[in-house]
């Protein structure tokens, strides 16, 4: 069973995309579910904790800085020696998750480049698995697949920017795909960096790092391995039903800084020298957008600014 997040946010179908019922939500009804206590409730299912293993499967065109980008943020989730609010105190957060003691540990592993579309540039989800599966079975790794902004995914820009899942059998392994939506469908895949196809038409922030469709793969992402690490085989973390669950991020869904409400993304820092919109630092001088994440401790979604 895979994990379907749609926009901002996990393949668990969700019938609606989040974006559409996020904004179209009243401002009255969004206080309510940002103040409200959240339940994600726990299905005694294993989490991933320990030391885990990020394959990459490049498939697609991807310019090196595009892959530095994501690198460094896979690079700042373990990394201490940022300025805070950090990309590692964010994901801090995944350690309040119960089945170990201390946050998982993501590591890059192996990269593997596909530039030539070896499988064309239409892909379905059976695709994806096989795609993922050049990163190996290894137990505690997640394979993940990002794919260029020319290349088609089922579902993508229509009900999800990225996935997350798990194969079944003796060489289960957990994977998760995010594609560069700068083409295709930035306003529902990359806001707050663009204007939203839905709700409020609120100006974009400026991204980051000056990509608008790599900045909105690093939200997805981090959205994808967060809802991996804390609901890897559909019996961990979530609320509502195994086929349309709402996990660590997509349960917070539009929510970057304090304040935020339906089309507008919250109190966020900005880079004075660029205008830039951040709210986590990274490692080699980067800055990053991180979503809300869902605290169990305090059943809130809680922000890093």
């Amino acid at each position: 069973m895979a994990s379907n997040y749609r926009f901002a946010t996990g393949t668990f179908t969700i019938l609606l995309p989040l974006i559409l019922l996020f904004l179209s939500t009243s401002s009255s009804m969004a206080a309510l579910v940002q103040q409200q206590p959240l339940v994600l409730k726990y299905h005694n299912g294993a989490l991933l904790k320990g030391t885990v293993t990020v394959n990459l499967i490049w498939y697609g065109k991807f310019t090196p800085i595009q892959r530095s980008i994501i690198v460094d943020f896979l690079q700042s989730l373990n990394s201490p020696r940022t300025p805070l609010p950090s990309v590692s105190s964010w994901w801090k957060t995944t350690e309040k998750y119960k089945g170990g003691a201390g946050s998982p540990a993501l590591v890059l592993g192996k990269q593997f480049l596909d530039e030539n579309y070896s499988l064309g540039k239409s892909l379905k989800n059976s695709n994806i698995i096989y795609l993922a599966a050049k990163g190996g079975h290894a137990k505690g790794a997640v394979n993940v697949v990002l794919t260029g902004n020319d290349v088609a995914v089922d579902g993508f820009c229509m009900s999800r920017c990225g996935t997350h899942g798990s194969t079944r059998g003796p060489t289960r392994f957990a994977y998760a795909w995010v594609g560069n939506s700068e083409t295709q469908c930035p306003g529902y895949c990359a806001w707050p960096f663009h204007q939203p196809l839905y709700g409020p038409q609120t100006p974009p922030l400026v991204a980051p790092n000056g990509d608008v469709g790599v900045d909105g793969m690093v939200i997805n992402l981090a959205t994808v391995l967060a809802g991996t690490v804390t609901n890897p085989f559909n019996n961990g973390y979530f609320q509502g039903p195994a086929t349309a669950p709402l996990e660590a991020v997509t349960a917070c869904t539009g929510v970057f800084g304090s304040g935020s409400y339906p089309g507008y993304a919250g109190n966020v820092l900005t880079d004075r020298s660029t205008g830039a919109s951040y709210n986590a630092h990274g490692l080699n001088g980067r800055k990053y957008m991180v979503p809300a994440m869902w605290d169990p401790q305090t059943s809130q979604c809680t922000t890093l600014v």
